[in-house]
């Protein structure tokens, strides 16, 4: 019963604001050195052995094609298509804001190259129209949660390697609990912008040669989403040669269709691609590493049976499940919870018979709603850095937005078909 001491220093070490992935490297360097049978080797067999697994190389090509749309300028046609759906409503350019958001995540598969673009792309654009500069940062913000649950969203990937999942199974349940979430974000945009007086985006609806216009402008997008999704459900490809073929797609995007695209895009990419992929490699292997203790140390099985003796309905079990998520979200980086938390769970989930693709939707929810809450919610910091917004005032402007996230996280938690249904 040596795992609980290590996950106390592991807390320990996050409250004194240590880097995510040495907290996570230290305490597994406790329990070798203090707890352990196993020879020392054994330690770095298991933080290298995770970085061997070929699917991962899915992970660096999806943060590369969400960093190359930066520069394609497929971001720009496609805010004339949400404009064109949701413009002539109340509020028109915080709905446009989240529809963009929501039209995105289908190519750029991260949340923080999301919103870094839309930031600097929407949020001047809105304060010039009147809009509250906060609020336009919490919109942002908020419709940006919903790239990692539509598909290619990086964390679906995550969850399939850890939970042994189907990857594609885990990109077509996304679809719909996705478009969920951005339906809420935007009945709370809506309601916000009408006690404000925020004035709709354009006078009138669209006519069908702008519509027609619109949508030619941005067919190259149509592909991508086939390329990506219907040639990993038609076998086609893998999840990792799905990456390399939307990045291939979105070069010729660039510098062929729209002729928007640099060497030097490609380049900066690249490196910021090189960091990131970094980043998200070392969480990985660390929380490998520590998953293997707890796997060791049975500490799946124990919690299985404590949560069981608990409660043997699986909606109580859900809903405790939520409220831990949201806790922890709040503290620790989501990729590292993901990694962690879903071997432990996994065995009570299998026991209470609960779907594990409709779980594993659940807990992206759960930790695309802390990349929003204080005090190290990713998207919220890069959006207030960005924006220049306090976060306080952050904060003020987003409470009917967590309402909204709220509702469509309990939505999604107790209609499970809503998951289930396309992955089927």
């Amino acid at each position: 019963m040596s795992w609980p001491v290590i996950i106390l220093i592991m807390l320990c070490l996050f409250a004194l604001n240590m880097r995510l992935y040495i907290a996570i490297f230290a305490s597994v360097l406790v329990y070798f050195v203090f707890f352990s049978p196993v020879p020392d080797q054994i330690a770095v067999q298991r933080l290298i052995g995770a970085s061997q697994n070929l699917s991962l190389l899915a992970i660096p090509f999806f943060i590369l094609l969400g960093t190359l749309m930066d520069h394609t300028g497929v971001a720009k046609r496609l805010l004339r298509v949400a404009d064109l759906l949701v413009g002539k409503f109340t509020g028109g350019m915080a709905l446009t804001n989240i529809m963009l958001s929501t039209l995105l995540g289908g190519v750029s598969a991260s949340n923080l190259a999301d919103s870094a673009m839309l930031t600097r792309m929407l949020v001047p654009e809105m304060e010039r129209k009147g809009y509250n500069r906060a609020f336009a940062a919490a919109v942002t913000a908020s419709g940006a949660l919903v790239t990692p649950i539509i598909p290619p969203g990086i964390a679906l990937i995550i969850y399939g390697l850890v939970a042994d999942v189907s990857i594609g199974a885990m990109f077509m349940a996304g679809i719909l609990p996705g478009i969920v979430m951005a339906a809420m974000l935007m009945v709370a945009a809506y309601i916000v912008s009408k006690r404000n007086g925020y004035p709709p985006s354009r006078d009138s609806w669209p006519t069908t040669s702008e519509t027609t216009s619109a949508l030619v402008g941005a067919w190259p997008v149509l592909v991508l989403l086939v390329a990506i999704i219907g040639g990993i459900r038609a076998n086609i490809f893998t999840p990792t040669e799905a990456g390399a073929v939307a990045v291939l797609i979105v070069l010729v995007i660039g510098f062929v269709i729209y002729r928007e695209m640099r060497v030097a895009h490609v380049v900066d990419a690249l490196v910021g691609t090189f960091k990131a992929t970094s980043s998200v490699m070392l969480v990985i292997m660390a929380c490998s590493a520590l998953a293997w203790i707890l796997s060791l140390e049975q500490a799946a099985q124990q919690l299985a049976t404590y949560i069981t003796a608990l409660t043997d309905n699986k909606y109580v079990f859900l809903l405790i499940l939520n409220l831990l998520l949201l806790f922890l979200g709040m503290l620790i980086e989501g990729n590292a919870i993901l990694i962690v938390m879903v071997p432990l769970l996994m065995p009570t989930v299998h026991q209470l018979g609960i779907d594990p693709i409709h779980f594993g939707i659940v807990v992206i929810v759960n930790l695309a709603v802390g990349c929003l809450t204080p005090p190290v919610g990713t998207v919220m910091l890069l959006v207030c850095n960005l924006a220049k917004v306090k976060i306080s005032d952050f904060m003020k402007q987003s409470t009917l937005l967590f309402v909204a996230l709220f509702v469509a996280l309990m939505i999604v938690t107790f209609v499970p078909e809503l998951s289930l249904v396309l992955a089927r």
